[in-house]
């Protein structure tokens, strides 16, 4: 984790590193089942393609995440409230000062993203700033923030590209079948390709899902105790799930999608996705712990 003042977590760490060390054996796996496809003398091809692919998924991890959420960053000038709330923060935190964005959207949301604390960014919705007051902002803030310090966002980006590596295993898998359509051992090539790129989705799926939902918590946890003020976090999550999701339009709701897992709350219209498929806590468990924490702050000490 980086230095900063956001209370340490040993349990998100551990995850992490085991997320990365599984991710690590899924990517070589994936990058055997290719070579496996279409034939060992296309191996330093694949490999070249393989570390490609890694690079570009983590120097454009920011880029892409704006990208679906159509934000754009902005100056102090452009939004100085939020400059200001955002530098207050890192004071108190003890951090570097990350990019800061903001989406067009009438959805109430927010989400951090990028490879580094020096290269994050902070984004927040049109929607989220008009939704609450300046409190549970600031607590939301305090969230992302913990984010970046956390540095857990560059392991999601991370786990989300093994989906993204199986998909194009699956295209290395036809193109095996096709160069080797003469040859007796391209059926049983091409299964073991497919079998491989099923299971790497399916590990990297769960994965995903269940670093994600540990880390909401965790995020919940260190900025309740940096601006000391849990109620305002618990009011601003009550607010941004319960802000109408049936209004928001749909176009919001599919741009959203493909970075819901990074946002403060899961962008979905409807009932809520069964615990295995959901990339959040529900929120029940995060307001319960939101009201722990606050019972522990207002306990007076010896």
């Amino acid at each position: 984790m980086a230095h900063s003042r956001f209370i340490k977590d040993a349990g998100l760490t551990a995850r992490m590193t085991l997320t990365m060390f599984l991710l690590g054996g899924l990517f070589v796996a994936l990058v055997v089942g290719v070579i496996y496809a279409v034939g060992w003398g296309y191996a330093p091809i694949v490999a070249v393609i393989a570390i490609g692919i890694a690079f570009w998924q983590w120097w454009s991890s920011d880029k892409v995440a704006m990208r679906a959420m159509r934000a754009r960053e902005v100056t102090p000038e452009e939004a100085p409230e939020l400059h200001g709330m955002i530098d207050r923060l890192c004071a108190l935190a003890d951090m570097p000062k990350p990019r800061v964005g903001v989406s067009d959207m009438a959805m109430a949301n927010a989400f951090a993203t990028g490879r580094s604390p020096e290269r994050a960014v902070v984004c927040v919705t049109t929607g989220i700033l008009q939704t609450l007051d300046a409190e549970e902002l600031e607590a939301v803030l305090a969230h992302e923030l913990s984010h970046v310090a956390h540095r857990d966002v560059l392991v999601m980006t991370m786990a989300a590209s093994a989906g993204i590596a199986a998909g194009l295993l699956m295209r290395g898998a036809q193109f095996g079948m096709m160069g080797r359509s003469r040859n007796n051992n391209a059926l049983p090539a091409v299964l073991v390709a497919v079998l491989v790129s099923l299971v790497v989705y399916a590990v990297s799926f769960l994965l995903l899902r269940l670093l994600s939902r540990y880390r909401e918590l965790c995020a919940d946890r260190a900025g309740a105790y940096l601006t000391m003020k849990p109620g305002a976090l618990a009011s601003a999550l009550q607010k941004i799930s319960g802000s109408g999701a049936a209004a928001i339009p749909t176009k919001d709701l599919r741009s959203v999608d493909a970075a819901s897992a990074l946002c403060i709350v899961p962008a979905i219209k409807g009932a809520s996705l069964a615990s295995l498929m959901a990339t959040h806590p529900p929120l029940e468990k995060r307001l319960e712990q939101l009201a722990r924490i606050q019972a522990e702050l207002g306990r007076p000490t010896a």
